[in-house]
């Protein structure tokens, strides 16, 4: 039997990872009372159960100790019984957005608190549990498509998982650096597509530009040494324990040379190692 315990931030998707995962096949069970937890889990473990995959949430916003259910899971590891830690995670940048989006009350916000004060207390509860995770997953900036395509890796692919997100992105400067980014890069030494009157309407994803882009043997050298780069930074940030990283590529408006080259960085390194990869174009229908 599979047994996969999800937990994580609220507001960080444990609901929608727990709606996926049913949709794979798992049977789920969300925060069942503690005190329930030894019991459900010897029944569905005996021989003859029809039930091979399980899925049981366990939330903050329970009305008991998140501890005790803590600890009740590692003495069933201990009698034998496995289990799999899903962490659902996000930054407080955005957990603050998307609890002021649905206009809920943070589970752990005192009177008269704001919804970071219940957001810094969550983090320091649910720190040994992250800690302990198997696989954790930054929603931070994941599409829904996006988070399904990473549990299917994890539980229906069954590859390897070390929890680092890279999220390749292009952007514009004159719109501004993307405040999540934590490598950027700046191709505007290559020429502009925008000044050759046939290319100024199309982007990095119309074939034209790209072949224009990648005519350049700076581009290609550019390349070379940024993928050769991140290759040799993704070991080191996963030993840290780093779970996003967040790659960013401009140029002035966004729409060109940063597009085409963003979309080869995301080809050179996609299937390359055992994390998640993303693609994001930031401003290429800003001003459209």
């Amino acid at each position: 039997m599979r047994f996969v315990v999800v937990t994580g931030m609220s507001g960080g998707g444990k609901r929608t990872a727990m709606k996926m995962l049913e949709d794979i096949g798992f049977y789920c069970v969300d925060n069942l009372p503690v005190m329930l937890i030894e019991k459900f889990v010897e029944l569905i473990a005996t021989p003859n159960s029809e039930i091979t995959k399980v899925a049981l949430g366990m939330d903050i916003r329970a009305d008991q100790p998140f501890g005790d259910a803590i600890n009740t899971l590692d003495k069933l590891k201990a009698a034998g019984y496995d289990y799999e830690l899903l962490f659902m995670e996000a930054s407080d940048a955005v957990l603050i957005k998307r609890y002021k989006e649905s206009r809920r009350l943070h589970p752990l916000m005192e009177p008269g608190e704001l919804v970071q004060d219940g957001i810094a207390r969550e983090r320091k509860i649910l720190e040994p549990v992250k800690k302990k995770a198997d696989y954790v997953i930054d929603t931070s900036n994941l599409l829904t498509r996006e988070l399904k395509e990473e549990l299917d890796r994890i539980f229906v692919s069954n590859k390897e998982y070390n929890s680092l997100m890279i999220r390749t992105m292009s952007f514009g400067f004159k719109n501004g650096i993307p405040a999540d980014a934590d490598l950027v890069f700046d191709v505007r030494f290559l020429p502009n597509p925008f000044y050759i009157e046939e290319l100024k309407n199309m982007t990095g994803n119309d074939k034209p530009v790209q072949d224009y882009v990648m005519s350049f043997e700076e581009a290609s050298l550019f390349l070379d040494k940024l993928s050769d780069m991140i290759q040799f930074l993704i070991p080191n940030y996963v030993k840290e324990g780093k779970y996003q990283l967040v790659i960013a590529i401009g140029c002035t408006g966004g729409k060109h040379r940063s597009v085409t080259l963003t979309n080869e960085l995301y080809k050179r390194l996609e299937d390359q190692g055992n994390y998640g990869l993303t693609i994001f174009h930031r401003d290429i229908t800003v001003g459209k």
